[in-house]
Parts: C-alpha cells; structure tokens; sequence
C-alpha cells in the first residue's frame, strides 16, 4: 500500500475559532497516529507558537513552521530544513518597509534562539494590541540599528492595508510575501519569506525525508494554493478562502465541525 503523508493547515483549518484543537480532533488524531497514520502540520506560525496549541496531539514527526520556512523536529525543534534570505535581501527588506512607513516585527536567529524584534516607539496601535494580548520569551524591543541584529529569517508586518498593499507589490517578485486578514482579529498582516521558502516547498522535502509515497493536505487560506497545487489530493475546509475552494479535490465540513478529523476517521489509510 502507498504510504501517505496527511499535512493541515492549524489556524482556520485544525484549530477552532478560539484558536484551540477540539477534544474530539485531538481524540481522533491521536487514535489514527497511534494506528500508524503519518500526520503533521504546516502552518504560518512559529514553532513556539504552534507547539503551545498544538500540546494535546500525539504526532512526533516533524512539523513545517513560517510558511515553509523551516521543518523542525517535533518536541527538539531541531532543524531538519531551512530557507534563509541570501546575501543583503533581508536589509534591502527592512530599508523597503522603513521607508514605506512600516516597522515590522524582525524574526531572526541571536544566539543560536529564535526572537523577533521591533522598535518600541515605532509601534502601531494594533502592534501593542497584539504584545499585549500575549506572553512571548522570544520578544526583543530595540533601536533601529538593532532590527538588522541576527540571522534573519522572516518579516511580519501588522499595520493599515494602504500602507502593507504597497509593500506588497514592490517585494511580491522578489520575495515569498503574502497579504491577508488575519482570521481572528480581522487585521491586515503581510508576511514576508525567503523567495524558495513556501509550504509546497517543504512538504516535498519532509515527503521525502519520510519516505512517503502520496500527500493529502487540508486548508483554508490562500497562502495553502502552493501545498494544494503539490499534493495528490487536497480538501478545503467549508470556511476557506474561495480561491482555495476552486483548486480543492473537495470541500469537507468547517474547522468548527471538525472536518479534517472525521474526514480521517472516514479515508485515512496507513
């Protein structure tokens, strides 16, 4: 038998509205990984991040973080792949986004730890809504010459759509940038990657690093067209993004009725 490889999207998709995985999907996952189902994640998320609501699954193969970015080890956070910015790309970034207005958040390696740096008396209302709202030991508020400190791996950008949607059309040919509403706070964000660092990209990679024969992978944004145009098959959640919807194999139940669970419980094969 084919041996396959299930890869979800977290946010809209795993994960319910109050950005949790229900009982009955961790119930559901955790009995078919135990079965011998291949099942991870790919999201846009840090590992940090996504560990945190990610706590009640058993899965133990490694996991896809920013967008493709990096695959790490689950549990370690070893990293097993990455895609980093070449030469002075992240710099012509930061000079980009600086002299359009914008001051983003600046992930990047220091020290052998992963931290993400901003300018404190350069914060948008809806940046400190967001500090606020959460506890982060990565944070790391500095000058504007300490932004360029470490390797840097990834940009994300919270401000007003008339000044992201510019930025995003002067780096979209350049760099791997995506624009959305985020689906909680219902904010404009723009994430900016490495130009070969995509979610499509990575799931090749950890396809292979396991062995596995076919992928089906399960969505909702637009930032999952790459996986969905990758993978042998590709479900939709009912929430998605329409232009998703349009590429999908199927359209399954929502991520508030668990639809990547019981489509699982009904077609997993392992």
């Amino acid at each position: 038998m084919a041996k396959t490889l299930y890869i979800s999207d977290l946010d809209g998709t795993l994960l319910t509205k109050e950005q949790k995985i229900s009982e009955f999907t961790a119930f559901a996952l955790n009995s078919l990984v135990e079965k011998g189902m291949f099942f991870s994640y790919a999201t846009a998320r840090s590992f940090y991040t996504a560990g945190k609501i990610t706590e009640n699954l058993s899965a133990k193969i490694p996991v896809i973080v920013y967008n493709g970015t990096f695959i790490l080890e689950n549990g370690s956070g070893k990293k097993l792949f990455s895609v980093g910015f070449e030469g002075d790309e992240a710099a012509h970034i930061l000079r980009t986004l600086n002299d359009g207005g914008v001051y983003p958040f600046v992930y990047s390696t220091i020290d052998s730890k992963e931290r993400f740096s901003y300018i404190e008396e350069k914060m948008t209302p809806d940046m400190r809504d967001f500090l606020s709202a959460r506890f982060d030991e990565r944070r790391r508020p500095t000058d504007e010459a300490g932004a360029f400190d470490g390797e840097i791996f990834h940009f994300s950008c919270l401000d007003t759509a008339d000044k992201l949607i510019p930025m995003y059309e002067k780096l979209k040919d350049r760099f791997r940038c995506v624009y959305y509403i985020e689906e909680y706070s219902k904010k404009p964000w723009l994430e900016i990657h490495p130009r070969e660092a995509s979610k499509a990209t990575a799931i090749k990679k950890l396809k292979e690093l396991l062995g596995c024969d076919r992928v089906v992978c399960f969505g909702d944004g637009i930032n999952d067209i790459p996986m969905f145009e990758v993978a042998d098959e590709c479900y939709a959640v009912a929430n998605a993004a329409d232009e998703l919807k349009q590429i999908a194999t199927a359209v399954i139940a929502s991520n508030e009725e668990d639809g990547v669970a019981k489509w699982l419980l009904e077609n997993a094969k392992y």
